[in-house]
């Protein structure tokens, strides 16, 4: 099973990108972030077209999140935005697909430190700790991927990076506080390349510097644990002419 996370900053720019990324790599699951379209502008029909299924949520200019698999989604396994928390932004999307709970999140950026966006930020994740809480003694087979907009560690940010959003105490601690669900950042099941990183401003030649962070992860259960073969950055689309900022970060599943 493949399952995949991608921040595509605008579907409808880069739907024929990500029309070429399903037919070439052919996900189980699929995590978009940031579709920026209501959901009367999703292009299901195109996706349809190309073997897709679809659950998502989105709105005007701003987030949007979809899970696309080839397999039916059942539409009462879709739970948009995290229950009991109230939010007009739309963040969050799960759905169970081939027996795999999956969970699709676009983290707040939080803009900085001490700032309200910075404090929106982590009520929702610890709204959505708290809600994965039951999830994970409902669903024994998770995964949690997305834009989580937080560099774990040191490694996981460029040396020169110095803003202290990403990579704050607070963030950091939040991110533990998943880990501390039981779940566990498949990336890091494996040896990696040095300054592996999933992000690159679009200014200063940043990709060309491989001047990053690793902010987009797959953080999956430990039933799952086992099963994990592989945990890679595509970096391909990155390269393409008008791309995302953000590369695929793609999980393999025995």
């Amino acid at each position: 099973m493949k399952i995949a996370t991608w921040n595509i900053n605008s579907l409808k720019v880069r739907l024929p990108q990500v029309l070429d990324w399903l037919a070439a790599h052919e996900p189980d699951a699929l995590c978009l972030q940031e579709l920026k379209l209501e959901d009367k502008a999703f292009p299901l029909a195109e996706l349809e077209a190309a073997g897709y299924h679809a659950a998502f949520v989105g709105q005007k200019t701003y987030n949007g999140v979809a899970i696309l698999s080839p397999r039916p989604i059942d539409a009462a396994s879709v739970v948009r935005n995290i229950p009991g928390f109230e939010d007009e932004q739309k963040r969050l999307i799960a759905a169970t697909i081939d027996g795999v709970r999956v969970v699709c999140g676009y983290f707040p950026n939080g803009q900085a430190v001490g700032s309200d966006k910075f404090d929106y930020k982590l009520r929702w994740l610890g709204a959505l700790t708290a809600w994965l809480r039951g999830e994970l003694q409902t669903h024994e087979r998770l995964v949690l991927a997305g834009d989580f907009n937080i560099a774990p560690e040191e490694r996981d940010a460029h040396p020169d990076w110095k803003d202290e959003i990403h990579v704050s105490a607070p963030e950091r601690a939040a991110f533990r506080a998943l880990l501390d669900l039981g779940l566990i950042d498949a990336f890091r099941l494996f040896e990696q390349p040095e300054r592996s990183f999933s992000w690159w401003d679009y200014r200063m030649l940043a990709f060309r510097r491989n001047f990053g962070l690793r902010i987009d992860h797959l953080l999956v259960s430990p039933a799952l644990r086992p099963a994990c073969c592989s945990c890679t950055v595509d970096k391909a689309p990155r390269r393409l002419e008008r791309p995302s900022d953000h590369a695929p970060v793609v999980l393999e599943l025995a």
